[in-house]
């Protein structure tokens, strides 16, 4: 009787917390929304920043936020395969795999400034490139590893070992069951991590200040060394410290609430693989 009413206390107090925890959310998403709907509009979001912030849009900010996410992925993707691969298929030993997701799991939790700065001193002063849409997408795709590797590790291990069995028994070499076998059959989770780790980059702001990003003046990069580009995290950051100007400040919140709905679009995109893998892994 104790046990079941102690499971009982433990549940509600997590009902609670989880309530709470999506009303705080939702209260935010409503304030953003109501605050940032009347600055959306065609000429906001086709047209470049003016006046300091106070008058165009946000064009350039949303084709720069684009350009280094894009590039963030194009470094983690290879990267987090080779990890995911090189833990499920090449490590045979418990205690080396344990050391690659204790690795993951630390790299996963180190703040995003640390990033910013080691993006810094490598980048931007040992390669030379200065502030560069290149030297931001590497940074970016530092901070995604651990989120897309863990992801498809998991993805990975969650393959019945009767699919490469049934692999090996058919004469396929190592090589060939992970093209034909493993990356196919991991393929949703690759999707899943990728999507979630893109949502979260979208909206640093520590690491591409430090490598990648100014305020105004910039287009699309013509080269990598001394290219930076416009993005929105940086640009709502700037706007943030003058919102006492009423017109900084409804640019502020539109801008605010066209990077949640980006973050929001790649967040809800990533939901159909996670259900799917989700069914696979109980069939």
């Amino acid at each position: 009787m104790k046990r079941r009413a102690l499971d009982v206390f433990v549940a509600a107090v997590a009902a609670l917390c989880a309530s709470v925890a999506v009303g705080i959310l939702v209260g935010l998403v409503a304030v953003i929304a109501q605050r940032g709907a009347p600055a959306i509009s065609w000429t906001f979001l086709t047209e470049q920043i003016r006046l300091v912030g106070a008058a165009g849009g946000i064009f350039w900010n949303v084709i720069g936020t684009l350009l280094l996410l894009a590039t963030a992925l194009g470094v983690c993707l290879p990267l987090a395969v080779a990890l995911a691969l090189v833990e499920r298929v090449w490590l045979r030993k418990t205690r080396a795999r344990r050391l690659v997701r204790t690795a993951l799991y630390t790299l996963n939790g180190v703040p995003t400034i640390v990033f910013g700065i080691f993006g810094f001193i490598v980048f931007v002063q040992w390669c030379g490139w200065g502030k560069s849409w290149l030297a931001g997408g590497f940074v970016l795709a530092l901070g995604m590893l651990p989120t897309v590797a863990v992801a498809l590790i998991e993805r990975l291990h969650a393959i019945p070992a009767r699919y490469v069995e049934a692999a090996a028994a058919l004469g396929l070499r190592e090589s060939q069951i992970v093209w034909s076998v493993l990356l196919p059959q991991a393929r949703g989770g690759l999707i899943t991590g990728s999507l979630l780790a893109l949502a979260r980059a979208a909206g640093e702001t520590a690491p591409i200040m430090f490598t990648a990003t100014i305020f105004a003046g910039a287009t699309l990069p013509h080269g990598v060394k001394d290219s930076p580009v416009l993005s929105l995290p940086y640009h709502i950051f700037i706007l943030a410290q003058d919102s006492f100007d009423p017109a900084v400040g409804a640019k502020l919140w539109g801008a605010a609430l066209v990077l949640l709905g980006l973050v929001f679009s790649l967040s809800l995109a990533a939901l159909p693989s996670r259900l799917r893998a989700h069914e696979e892994a109980h069939v």
